[in-house]
């Protein structure tokens, strides 16, 4: 009798083509799209099931118009070369695999280029609703589709301009400690900003007055209804000043959430935030989470000898 050898699986915690590209120094990966077992492939369609229809009824226009246009199957993983042959031609990004852990200033560059560093792991099928470190159905369910709209494809980029101006602006400081302290108050003020819009933003719209565009909620079949319709979430217009000053706590619901009126109101802000970091404003952040990484400062010091 033949025997059938099963898929040795890319579940998240448990890959082993995924490790051994870490245990290389291997970065950027392919998908090994023979690698998923079939618990990968159920996982992928019990996720895909049960949200479905809450993007319906919670997601912006924009999201729902993305899962459409990049063709997002539900009865299986999507293949990165078939979303990327679709994803190009709108807005000029790509989904890029990884390993996993992409220190910052190597992740803010990638979304300069119009990359997405895409986790190629899926969470197990009996551990659905959290998980501390993505997977690939939080970035190419709750990332890509929204990377088809233009409006916000365009401020992930000024997101990684941010990056390269953080960079760029301490490099001259000679006193390393000083130059160290400065970059981690800019990176965990860029973190902030990004955590609360595109992980967990909310905009105008939809037929509660709000909508979800953040990843983490739109690949959150408990958070993303939770965020619009709970009564323990405080929502208040997206302020700068606020936001880069609020600690972001990444293992319970969140709390606290942002609204923005349009991508063209986040894309200024974003302006704004690069100008406040060059007129000095984000060197004294208010202390606390996230902790800056000590692989992401180090990204941006080397950078800084590149500028």
């Amino acid at each position: 009798m033949a025997s059938t050898v099963s898929a040795p699986g890319l579940t998240t915690g448990h890959a082993p083509f995924v490790e051994d590209a870490r245990s290389r120094g291997d970065l950027y990966i392919h998908q090994a799209y023979d690698q998923y077992s079939e618990e990968n492939q159920e996982a992928w369609r019990k996720l895909y099931a049960r949200i479905q229809p809450r993007w319906e009824r919670y997601a912006n226009d924009h999201f729902r118009r993305g899962v459409e246009a990049l063709a997002l199957p539900a009865d299986r993983i999507p293949r990165l070369s078939e979303i990327n042959q679709r994803l190009q031609p709108l807005t000029g990004f790509q989904a890029k695999a990884v390993s996993g852990y992409v220190p910052g200033f190597l992740f803010f560059d990638c979304l300069r280029r119009r990359e997405f560093p895409t986790t190629i792991t899926i969470r197990p099928v009996d551990r659905m609703d959290y998980l501390p470190e993505p997977d690939i159905f939080h970035d190419i369910a709750g990332h890509v589709p929204m990377h088809t709209s233009k409006a916000f494809a365009d401020t992930l980029v000024r997101f990684g301009d941010c990056a390269h101006t953080a960079a760029r602006m301490t490099a001259d400081i000679r006193d390393e400690a000083e130059r160290a302290s400065r970059l981690t108050s800019i990176i965990r003020a860029l973190s902030r900003f990004f955590w609360f819009t595109v992980e967990f933003g909310l905009m105008r719209g939809g037929p509660g007055g709000v909508c979800a565009y953040g990843s983490g909620l739109l690949s959150s079949y408990g958070e993303l209804q939770h965020a619009i319709e709970s009564d323990e979430v405080q929502r208040y217009p997206l302020q700068l000043e606020w936001v880069i000053n609020q600690g972001a706590e990444i293992d319970h619901y969140q709390p606290l959430l942002f609204v923005v009126d349009s991508f063209d109101h986040l894309f200024d802000m974003v302006d704004r935030l690069e100008k406040w970091m060059l007129d000095g404003k984000l060197f004294h952040v208010a202390p606390g989470l996230p902790e800056v990484n000590p692989g992401d400062l180090h990204s941006f010091m080397e950078a800084g000898k590149l500028a």
